[in-house]
């Protein structure tokens, strides 16, 4: 259940460059924090880029991206937050603080969707799980639920 209602908010901090697997390779050198790795990802265009790939993916209407944009900033503002009381931390370190703000984001964008964007969040979900799906380039169009 974790794995499903984490998806959405996986897509957003993948966009926003906020979690996954550590960047930094064991290889003997010192380990960057996360905000050396971060800072420079995490930006309001990346908030920008979020949004019209939701928009997309989702099919948003204009009303629910004008209810989504402060959900994302909110987002971007309290991991900023958490990146500045931390400045040495890791990214390994943060981890736990990162996914339990990226699932609250994802439990408010959740409940504006309609059944039929949950759908297609569904959809995107098994995209993602099946690793077809680059965060990093243009996505594909969002496959539609059967009618």
């Amino acid at each position: 259940m974790r794995n499903q209602s984490f998806t959405l908010a996986y897509g957003v901090i993948l966009t926003l460059g906020i979690v996954g697997t550590a960047v930094a390779q064991d290889n003997g050198g010192p380990r960057p924090s996360a905000r050396q790795q971060l800072q420079h990802i995490h930006t309001p265009q990346s908030i920008d880029q979020e949004l019209a790939r939701l928009t997309k993916d989702l099919e948003l209407t204009r009303e629910q991206q004008q209810q989504v944009r402060p959900l994302l900033d909110e987002h971007h503002d309290r991991i900023q937050a958490l990146l500045d009381k931390n400045p040495k931390a890791s990214r390994q370190e943060l981890a736990p603080q990162i996914h339990a703000i990226s699932d609250e984001t994802h439990r408010k964008v959740h409940a504006l969707l309609t059944d039929h964007q949950k759908e297609l969040e569904k959809a995107m979900q098994q995209r993602e799980h099946n690793g077809g799906e680059n965060r990093r380039s243009a996505p594909p169009a969002a496959a539609s639920p059967a009618s």
